[in-house]
């Protein structure tokens, strides 16, 4: 008897469901259209690609048809396994992530904070500005900026550091390809680090006033304050946001690594991205580099599922 009342019960339960779905749907009409343009340029442009995904089982030949295509199943992923040149790069792209990860993630939310502080409002507006701004300048101009701030005729950097004594004679920066991820990691916190304090701005700009006011009262200094309310006031948007930058820990693009990079340090700026360019294009092995380009796909999906699940669990806090 009780089974039947519990069967009943969720039958009716579900068509109340249903019916409220359907009452909000028409209730919200116009916003659901206003987002069919994004959800359709999300599909053709993120879905639909995936399709060509297929070129890495295959021995792609261009200008021949799908059914004419040679299915070689996972050879290209076994080649891609047997690279030793596919580790380096692997080992590069982790090595300037993880660089990317602990510095151009921490050094924001640091900026955040202490920009936070600052009571002058024209003065905080006039550095907010100035250290976004170079995030819309090209990373070809960011390239030639530093390259010619590292050069040997007449760089900055080189002058400084001869003027004050710590060399003899120049140094060549990007010629040493053990600098090169200290130099692309600075390059682009310099770029990147006042957009990305934006989000943390945002989230220190919600929090309730009154906290910091009780805890003047109670006496607390502004360092006080800056770790007992800010910090745990943005927690939720920083977890959110390292939980993104986790997944795309493979992903880093291939821009900077091009631009910056150069014949003597190709060992350390090879980064996957630029691997699969290489032999994708440069040597015409489309289905090696799509194959490629499906693992750094699947590693960032496997990284995002993990970090949410792990942030999930221990702080209650997840994207998804």
């Amino acid at each position: 008897m009780e089974t039947v009342k519990g069967k009943a019960y969720s039958k009716v339960n579900k068509k109340e469901k249903n019916r409220h779905f359907w009452k909000r749907f028409f209730s919200q009409k116009i916003l659901y259209l206003m987002s069919l343009p994004f959800v359709l340029w999300v599909f053709v442009f993120n879905y639909l690609p995936v399709w060509g995904w297929t070129m890495a089982f295959q021995n792609f030949r261009p200008g021949r048809a799908f059914s004419e295509q040679e299915w070689v199943g996972l050879k290209h992923f076994i080649a891609l396994l047997s690279d030793e040149r596919f580790y380096l790069a692997l080992r590069n792209t982790l090595a300037m992530s993880l660089l990317g990860l602990t510095i151009g993630f921490v050094v924001p939310i640091i900026f955040a904070v202490l920009l936070n502080e600052v009571r002058h409002s024209l003065f905080k507006r006039t550095v907010q500005t100035i250290t976004y701004l170079p995030h819309f300048v090209s990373w070809v101009v960011v390239a030639g900026i530093v390259t010619k701030m590292l050069s040997t005729d007449g760089g900055i950097v080189n002058d400084l550091l001869l003027n004050f004594g710590f060399i003899d004679k120049p140094f060549q920066f990007m010629a040493e390809g053990t600098w090169f991820w200290g130099i692309v990691t600075a390059a682009d916190l310099w770029k990147e680090m006042g957009w990305n304090a934006i989000i943390f701005l945002a989230a220190i700009a919600g929090l309730d006033s009154q906290l910091y006011e009780a805890a003047k009262v109670d006496g607390a200094s502004r360092l006080r304050q800056m770790w007992h309310i800010t910090l745990p006031g943005i927690r939720p948007t920083i977890l959110v946001v390292l939980i993104l930058n986790i997944g795309h820990l493979v992903s880093i693009g291939f821009e900077k690594q091009m631009l910056l990079g150069n014949s003597l340090v190709v060992d350390y700026s090879e980064v996957l991205e630029l691997y699969a360019l290489n032999y994708g294009i440069g040597l015409g092995q489309f289905s090696y580099g799509t194959a490629i380009g499906i693992f750094n796909s699947v590693v960032s999906i496997f990284l995002l599922f993990l970090a949410n699940g792990i942030f999930k669990r221990y702080s209650n806090q997840s994207v998804m």
